[in-house]
């Protein structure tokens, strides 16, 4: 019966596999950023970054998961259970920090997406309220939502994250309403491009003055590789499968050339309907709205192909950026209350209950660890009011906080994929699933990960100090190098008031 039971439950088929993969790892934000910063050179670093990262790094995460499938604390347990549990700590609080730093940002862009749901274009820039900058305001307005989501989400109402799940069918629809229109833009211009294609220069260098410098091209890397993040939530799911050695790299090798192939051809399109200088890459276009400035041209682009007039072309910009907006809100909105729980639960779950003050592991009657939740959202409105009232402009502002995310991001990616060999070298340890076979390659491939990603992380912080942006190499590289300076102190103070042994 229970044999029966189990195998009843291995339903994740090869297709399953590949759609969870694209839903959780690809992002059209990705695509106009990239445009954004790098234009068509873009696309060569978001294909290496696939093939160099994304692939190597999503089998590892696959053994991961299935090697500790039982395990309740996710990545935590991956750690602890090869590098020992003070690593695992500091790598994990690091990981948690970076859905801190997302939830800074995430705080602030929310408003660019209401702006455009609501008026069809980003107005943020022009809100002022009792003498603030419009960035101020959009801090406080950042910080009340957070709260409110806080509040909701600790009190166990995760229903409303369900919007989530039908965010992801709008974002089905808007990348193809998109791929469709850039098509048909293409074809009324009979094949001339917006940004012309001067051939493998274009690949190569930048139409933005920010990266034309050999480091600021590499510190792209860091934008490259975010893009294909996320991949740690997808090796728990190995033992949902039917042959998962089989499987899941014939779904990987699937999802990664489609979400690879897909990234390469959204940003190509970009170049067929929007002139990068005098349509896109304008004084009021940032990281934090690109997106609907992207859609907002393509509107108006397909419908003066279509021969609409002025007036209606203005209009059908509108209506795409308010499409666009509306997946957005309801994706992030979704996200939002999950993620207000799920990562603090499951490390809070995961490690040694010793560790933490009795009132943060305590959980309320809906099981949610409140005062931890509260805690958490008390130094995530700290940091948005450090940024915001930072004196930064708009544009500065956005920077910062994407370089944030995408640093803190690829973060934790540096203890997980260095933890590997010593999760090799265990032989006490069932492997459902192994892809990694020869030690002298994976040791390869390990130390040519992690040099991507360190060389990445420097660069990015290198970069704004070249030019003396110190506000924006501080809060660059400072989110993570805290947070794992704060873990570090914390266990070994932890460790030490309850008399528990380091390990």
């Amino acid at each position: 019966m229970d044999e029966q039971s189990s195998n009843n439950k291995k339903m994740i088929t090869t297709f399953g596999l590949v759609t969870m993969i694209i839903t959780s790892i690809f992002g059209f934000g990705n695509v106009s950023n990239a445009y954004l910063q790098m234009g068509y050179g873009s696309i060569i670093w978001y294909a290496l970054a696939g093939i160099c990262f994304f692939f190597p790094c999503g089998l590892m995460m696959a053994e991961y998961g299935s090697a500790f499938k039982d395990a309740k604390g996710g990545i935590y347990s991956w750690l602890a259970g090869s590098i020992g549990e003070r690593m695992a700590f500091i790598g994990t609080f690091v990981w948690l920090a970076s859905w801190i730093v997302w939830m800074v940002s995430t705080a602030s862009r929310i408003w660019i997406t209401f702006s455009a749901l609501i008026f069809g274009k980003d107005t943020t820039q022009q809100w002022h309220f009792a003498g603030l900058s419009s960035t101020e305001v959009i801090g406080i307005l950042g910080i009340i939502l957070m709260i409110a989501c806080t509040y909701f989400s600790s009190r166990g109402m995760t229903a409303i994250a369900k919007v989530g799940s039908i965010g992801g069918i709008f974002t089905v629809v808007v990348n193809i309403i998109y791929i469709i229109a850039a098509i048909i833009v293409l074809i009324a211009n009979r094949g001339a491009l917006a940004q012309p294609f001067h051939g493998a220069r274009d690949l190569i260098m930048s139409p933005n003055a920010q990266f034309q410098t050999p480091i600021a091209i590499i510190s792209f890397v860091v934008y490259a590789i975010f893009a294909y993040g996320g991949m740690e939530s997808l090796g728990s799911v190995t033992d949902s499968m039917e042959k998962p050695e089989k499987t899941f790299p014939r779904g990987l090798i699937i999802a990664s050339v489609f979400t690879i192939g897909a990234y390469v051809i959204m940003i190509l399109m970009a170049g067929w309907f929007a002139n990068y200088k005098h349509d896109f890459a304008v004084s009021t276009t940032n990281l934090g709205n690109a997106t609907y400035v992207l859609f907002n041209i393509l509107g108006v682009k397909l419908a003066t192909a279509l021969g609409l007039s002025h007036a209606a072309a203005l209009g059908w910009g509108s209506a795409m950026t308010r499409i666009v907006a509306f997946s957005q809100a309801l994706g992030f909105l979704g996200a939002l209350f999950v993620l207000m729980y799920s990562p603090i639960k499951a490390f809070i779950l995961g490690s040694n209950p010793d560790l933490w003050p009795k009132k943060l592991t305590k959980l309320n009657k809906a099981g949610m660890p409140a005062n931890a939740m509260w805690l958490q959202i008390t130094i995530v409105s700290i940091i948005i009011f450090l940024v915001a009232f930072g004196g930064s402009a708009a544009q500065k502002f956005y920077t910062i906080l994407t370089d944030m995310a995408n640093v803190s991001t690829c973060f934790p990616y540096l203890f997980l994929v260095g933890a590997f060999p010593f999760f090799k070298k265990r032989t006490d340890i069932e492997r459902p699933f192994v892809a990694f076979k020869s030690k002298f390659w994976t040791n390869v491939i390990v130390w040519f990960v992690e040099i991507i990603l360190i060389i990445g992380i420097l660069f990015t912080f290198i970069q704004p100090m070249l030019e003396h942006d110190w506000q924006t190499a501080f809060w660059t590289i400072a989110g993570p190098i805290f947070f794992a300076a704060v873990a570090l102190i914390f266990y070994q103070t932890a460790t030490k008031r309850n008399h528990i042994e380091q390990k």
